[in-house]
């Protein structure tokens, strides 16, 4: 048993959900300390409180005015400073909700004490997703992230700031090498899309600027200081290229090229990701979409057979995109010029009609290259595949952003009905997706909305699990949101902390936010009354190429020969 730090205080109310601590000469509280104190009944029986500091002050006792502090520095008034901490009760033992006795002493809980503090001595499956500010671990219940309980994760944070995509890669490496699965890890994948910058294409390249101290943290935590070890980039196919070259930046080696076939493309249903830009309830273009999907299917049924990536259209044989807009939409086959689209959504109004057809061109200009119907290869070789490695980085960072909504649909869509016809939870697939407020904002509807929420509402009995992250969770819809066990909170604006959305932050938290550094996060849990702050080590894996150890040492070579 740690030594006393301090008494509970008898000149504030002592109540039994939250209490101020005096802080002894000689020892100090801080925020985010777990602390502990037992208060007896009369019947013999000692209730065992535990919690959280969530402030912390100091004042003079003796002084009356602000200007006093002059008088006692100078030691013309006498006066004494005091210190006190505000505890916010995390768990009571037994449940007996009594408040501690005023001048009972309060120890810092440590080992066994600090586990069951936190509920951690509970969780049969422990996931490490951090240390706290002394340097211990912190852990999450897997129960509630691989749907046994609960599953998703959404993580808030102003961009470039909040860390969003580098703490949800650290749980990723958590998920999958802390044992915490257990013998279901290696059969469990992630699909990463990476949507900002390159930062996400170097995952199975290790950090050469990750230090020592960094090297320590991981060992606390239980967690190899490596790279992730199964993975695949995969990167959207060259606009013009014959050869199916991938389109990629400052990686070029361990990229695979993906696109779709016409005949995909049609049978699957995705064109609707071309207008998934979200719109309003009266908007009646989603019908419109249908029906000329409807009928396409029924064109390509008809045409060539389910290998073949072409498919005809009353007699026209479509291979490009392009083609494919041009038979909708053109008008001069027509004697009384009306457009194949309007002629198979004739039920509906012409402006509704007409706005398809203005959609469709605008997104041959930016989707066109990533649909094809001659020289696509073997299927293997432009499909994308998840099951292939554990881990999936989809680039798409350089698409406009009609083409990076296209992207992501298809690939959930897939996903999803892949894993419904398997009719298990098993393999576990975490999805995650940034910029999450592009793709299901809180107002309007589309296909790729449509297709998160039912991630999000159903993904948990199917094994899919959804770690989506935004710079404001006021700008998402609700349902997503709501249904994430574990919210993550980077650095927030002042003004978007007081939304409701984060009404799971107590006040103090709220304006921690505003000064959270890189690679520090509060989280909240189902099981934890109270959020909690965790750092996570600097990443383990390359982040950009001038992490790449072999840029490192040419960096260095040039820079000893620039030296000299």
């Amino acid at each position: 048993m740690s030594p006393p730090v301090g008494r509970v205080l008898g000149t504030l109310d002592a109540l039994p959900l939250e209490f101020w601590v005096g802080v002894e000469d000689l020892q100090y509280l801080q925020l985010d300390d777990v602390v502990e104190v037992t208060t007896p009944l009369p019947d013999g029986t000692e209730v065992r409180l535990y919690g959280v500091v969530d402030l912390v002050r100091a004042r003079h006792e003796g002084a009356t005015f602000d200007s006093d502090v002059f008088l006692v520095e100078k030691g013309i008034l006498p006066a004494t400073v005091a210190h006190a901490a505000h505890v916010r009760v995390t768990r009571v033992e037994p449940e007996i909700f009594v408040p501690p006795r005023p001048g009972q002493p309060v120890r810092r809980a440590v080992g066994e004490r600090r586990d069951q503090a936190l509920f951690f001595d509970g969780m049969e499956r422990r996931l490490p997703i951090g240390l706290s500010r002394d340097g211990e671990p912190v852990f999450a219940n897997l129960d509630f992230l691989d749907g046994s309980r609960g599953a998703h994760v959404n993580i808030s944070g102003i961009s470039g700031v909040a860390t969003k995509t580098s703490y949800a890669t650290f749980l990723l490496h958590s998920l999958f090498r802390s044992g915490a699965l257990g013998g279901e890890a290696p059969n469990t994948h992630a699909i990463v899309f990476n949507v900002k910058g390159e930062d996400l294409l170097f995952l199975d390249q290790p950090n050469a600027r990750l230090t020592a101290p960094a090297r320590e943290d991981y060992g606390r935590l239980g967690l190899p200081a490596e790279a992730f070890d199964s993975v695949q980039v995969l990167a959207p196919v060259r606009p013009g290229s014959r050869e199916r070259l991938p389109a990629t930046g400052s990686r070029q080696k361990g990229v695979a090229s993906f696109f779709w076939t016409i005949r995909e493309v049609v049978t699957e249903r995705l064109l609707r990701f071309l207008f998934a830009e979200a719109e309003d309830a009266s908007s009646q273009l989603s019908f419109v979409v249908d029906l000329i999907e409807a009928r396409l299917v029924a064109e390509a049924k008809a045409s060539g057979g389910p290998k073949d990536p072409w498919i005809e259209v009353e007699g026209r044989r479509i291979e490009t995109f392009d083609t494919l807009v041009e038979t909708l939409t053109d008008r001069d086959r027509d004697a009384e010029e009306r457009s194949l689209a309007e002629l198979w959504a004739r039920s509906a109004a012409p402006g509704t009609v007409a706005a398809f057809e203005r959609r469709l061109r605008a997104a041959a200009r930016h989707v066109g290259h990533l649909i094809r119907g001659a020289d696509v290869g073997r299927r293997e070789e432009h499909a994308l595949e998840w099951r292939r490695t554990q881990v999936s980085v989809v680039d798409i960072h350089a698409l406009h952003d009609r083409a990076k909504r296209f992207v992501v649909g298809a690939v959930l869509k897939r996903m999803f009905e892949q894993k419904e016809s398997l009719g298990t939870a098993r393999p576990l697939v975490f999805v995650v997706l940034d910029e999450l407020n592009k793709y299901a904002p809180r107002e309007g509807s589309g296909p790729i909305k449509e297709v998160l929420l039912d991630i999000s509402e159903r993904g948990r009995s199917l094994g899919v699990v959804l770690v989506g992250a935004q710079q404001t969770a006021s700008e998402v819809e609700g349902r997503i949101v709501a249904n994430a066990a574990l919210r993550v909170v980077g650095r927030l604006d002042t003004a978007e902390a007081e939304r409701s959305e984060y009404g799971f932050l107590p006040a103090a938290a709220r304006g921690r936010a505003g000064i959270l550094k890189p690679g520090t996060m509060i989280v909240q849990q189902p099981e934890i009354p109270t959020p909690l702050l965790v750092r996570f080590p600097f990443p383990a894996w390359a982040t950009r190429k001038t992490e790449v150890a072999a840029t490192v040492a040419e960096a260095d070579v040039f820079k000893g020969f620039r030296d000299d």
